[in-house]
């Protein structure tokens, strides 16, 4: 399973994206979230800290609104 990360610095938009370990855009400030199935469960995981949250579209894609 992956281990996903949010980052605590917004983007200039205000969301905070999720990561999967390993991404090349991987934050300087990150919170882990831990090991997830898919990303969907790391980005709801990361809204109750850091809302709003969005996936990485290069290592979430599947969870990134755009």
């Amino acid at each position: 399973m992956p281990t996903y990360y949010v980052n605590n610095q917004p983007q200039p938009n205000g969301d905070h994206e999720v990561h999967v370990a390993g991404c090349a855009h991987f934050p300087g400030s990150w919170m882990s979230l831990g090991d997830h199935a898919r990303c969907a469960t790391a980005v709801a995981q990361a809204n109750h800290t850091h809302r709003p949250a969005n996936g990485c579209i290069h290592c979430c894609r599947a969870c990134h609104s755009g």
